[in-house]
């Protein structure tokens, strides 16, 4: 098992990584993924196995939908036996919400899923492509003494930093560090050497079992971010929108909500006709508390579940993963509060 060459499936699904610049007209263009070794020759110094998958067409990032993520899921499945582990190539803009949703559709995971990309094209002289790819493998391939991942999570790896995917946002769209992890510590550090942060890391609890993967997901879902002078007819025009089965409420601080009787009957009535109502904060760290303040306590009165500590993307991939499941809101409600992936820190 130790003298075994690691085996990688790299996977471009399209984003700014794969690009370079035409040395005629200077525009950005995608290279052909099959030539990547060409771009960065540092591959082949691994003595990996690594074998290439390149979506057909690539995605931008901004078009992704929960199709991609259901192909990836089946890709993932399909070549689960034959390799140890799995880099996933993607646009930065929307690749926390796709690593959240790996994170729920895949089950029973036991080998390394890692998200990354960069900010500048591999092409380009100062990119952080090369170093993100050639890290991201390095980490998919670590195993421990008895042969198993080191890391068997969907991830997240950017700028030497190695994130759990249903934790990370990305907050910024200039810097080589693009993503953070506000409420949950990293898994790896990246220097010279890299270390695991194993007490963070999520380990089976009984290895072996089959991967399963679930591709129902179920999108009738609104974000209502809100904001100091939200009128009333637009709340209402999106609890009321048609086939709507939930909404996440992205409050103030804490869970904090206006306490205005329009407003907490309005989140009343939709959950009395059967809308899922879930509370996240605005914040970029923190939990929502809905018993810490009157304005949470109404709302939690009135039916609303606390998100605590789950970031936006998590939340909203948490409910089409739910939704996908089971018919009954008592269902989606009882299990939005649970911990299934790592996406809340445990009470």
């Amino acid at each position: 098992m130790k003298n075994r060459r690691p085996s990688i499936l790299l996977i471009y699904t399209g984003g700014t990584i794969g690009m370079k610049q035409d040395p005629d007209t200077l525009a950005l263009v995608p290279f052909n993924f099959a030539q990547i070794e060409q771009e960065v020759p540092e591959l082949k110094k691994f003595g990996y196995a690594i074998d290439f998958h390149s979506f057909d067409p690539l995605i931008d990032s901004s078009n992704v939908t929960p199709q991609l993520w259901i192909e990836l899921a089946e890709l993932v499945r399909e070549n689960y036996v034959r390799y140890d582990g799995f880099v996933v190539l993607h646009g930065t803009d929307t690749m926390a919400y796709s690593a959240s949703a790996l994170s729920f559709m895949l089950e029973n995971l036991e080998k390394p899923v890692v998200f990354t990309g960069s900010q500048l094209p591999i092409g380009m002289l100062r990119t952080d492509g090369k170093e993100n790819l050639i890290s991201s493998i390095e980490i998919a391939a670590a195993m421990d003494g008895n042969g198993r991942a080191v890391v068997p999570e969907v991830c997240v790896y950017f700028e030497t930093k190695l994130y759990r995917g249903n934790r990370t946002s990305k907050y910024n769209a200039e810097n080589f560090r693009a993503f953070q992890s506000a409420n949950y510590p990293v898994l790896a550090d990246v220097g010279i050497h890299i270390k695991f942060n194993r007490q963070n890391i999520s380990y089976p609890e009984i290895w072996g079992r089959e991967l399963k993967i679930h591709t129902a997901l179920d999108t009738n879902v609104a974000i209502l971010k809100l904001f100091p002078g939200m009128r009333k007819e637009v709340v209402e025009s999106v609890l009321g929108a048609e086939g709507l089965k939930a909404v996440i409420i992205e409050t103030f601080g804490s869970g904090n909500a206006p306490t205005q009787s329009w407003f907490t009957e309005a989140m009343k009535q939709g959950v009395e006709r059967g809308l899922v109502i879930l509370n996240v904060t605005q914040c970029q760290a923190g939990s929502v508390d809905m018993d810490a303040y009157e304005t949470g306590v109404a709302l939690k009165r009135a039916g609303v579940t606390g998100g605590r500590d789950m970031t936006t993307e998590a939340a909203l991939v948490k409910l089409f993963f739910l939704l996908g499941q089971y018919s009954e809101t008592e269902k989606v409600n009882e299990f939005l509060v649970k911990n299934l992936r790592g996406e809340i820190t445990a009470c």
